[in-house]
């Protein structure tokens, strides 16, 4: 089979950054379905582990990464009870597995998702990675629900990208919350504002066009080192903060102290990555989210789509995500 891989984590410019490969097509196990992919979405995370999972490493054999497809079931392990052969899907996959920059790739059935019938190919494949983590920050780690939250105030840092954009909307019309999102361009404002947001805040001048004003649930997007002050600052006492971005620099959970203010990591691989009891719970959202798509009461956020799976179109995908400017999805078609 065809994919797009590397041996060396190297600077996107670089001639051999993505190189073209042919690789054997992989049989599957157990709970795994063979999807043949039919089309993929790039993510941050792409680039990160591009950039930093083999500095130096001369690999013998190419590193296949990309955790967000769409395709039709060809083949399935022996314990697969959740689909069957012909079933069309959409996935994010897991970070410890081959990725899905190829033609085919294996993936354990219970964090697969039955594809939304009346989005395309593109649509569907800019969803998983995304809806999974929102869904996840909003209902499993602050555990929000309409009838307890309604009406309260969310603030989402960096609401722009595909992450922001499918918690704006879950937000409002799951939950009901007001949603104030922060972006620093007009054209991210813009998109936050056609997502659902209630009011959109230049990032940069977060404190100061927020002056007195705190906020039930905030969600960081951005950077948490960057906004740590100003999330102390700004969530409500007993209020729940949850990020996605990591710290390069320890953060100083003692300043929440004072308020009984709760922080949450999110980490969308780690059902898959420790094969969690709960597994199947990534099934569960991605099938909820596949009908939320049918039903018109959530929209994919796909905003480009390339065509070819090549290392020339990954590397423009990627330079793409580098420029930090990139505003909903890129979906290539294969």
């Amino acid at each position: 089979m065809q994919a797009v891989g590397f041996y060396n984590s190297l600077p996107i410019n670089h001639p051999d950054s993505f190189i073209d490969i042919t690789c054997t097509k992989p049989n599957p196990q157990a709970h795994q379905l063979l999807v043949k992919i039919r089309a993929i979405a790039v993510n941050p995370v792409d680039y990160k582990v591009r950039q930093n999972s083999a500095i130096n490493a001369n690999l013998t054999d190419a590193k296949i990464i990309g955790w967000d497809a769409c395709g039709i079931v060809e083949s399935v392990g022996e314990n697969v009870s959740l689909f069957k052969v012909g079933d069309e899907v959409f996935y994010a996959g897991d970070i410890s597995k081959p990725g899905c920059y190829a033609q085919y790739q294996l993936v354990d059935e219970r964090i697969v998702g039955h594809k939304p019938k009346n989005l395309s190919d593109t649509e569907s494949a800019a969803m998983p990675l995304t809806s999974l983590t929102a869904w996840e920050m909003l209902f499993d780690r602050m555990r929000l629900s309409a009838e307890l939250d309604k009406g309260k105030q969310l603030l989402i840092i960096g609401a722009a990208g595909g992450v922001g954009s499918i918690a704006i909307q879950l937000a409002k019309k799951l939950i009901g919350l007001e949603v104030s999102a922060t972006a620093s361009r007009p054209e991210t404002a813009a998109w936050c504002k056609e997502m659902g947001a209630d009011q959109v805040i230049n990032h940069h001048q977060l404190l100061e066009e927020l002056a007195g004003k705190q906020f039930d649930y905030i969600i960081d997007l951005a950077n948490l080192n960057t906004y740590w002050e100003a999330i102390v600052q700004l969530i409500k006492p007993q209020g729940h903060i949850c990020s996605i971005t990591g710290s390069e620099t320890p953060i100083a959970l003692q300043k929440l102290k004072t308020k009984s203010a709760t922080f949450s990591w999110e980490y969308m691989y780690t059902r898959p990555l420790f094969a969690t009891t709960d597994m199947a719970r990534q099934h569960e959202i991605l099938n909820q989210v596949s009908q939320l798509l049918d039903n018109g009461t959530l929209k994919s956020t796909l905003q480009q789509t390339l065509h070819g799976l090549s290392a020339k179109q990954l590397k423009t995908a990627h330079q793409q995500l580098e420029s930090g400017t990139t505003i909903g999805k890129t979906a290539i078609l294969l």
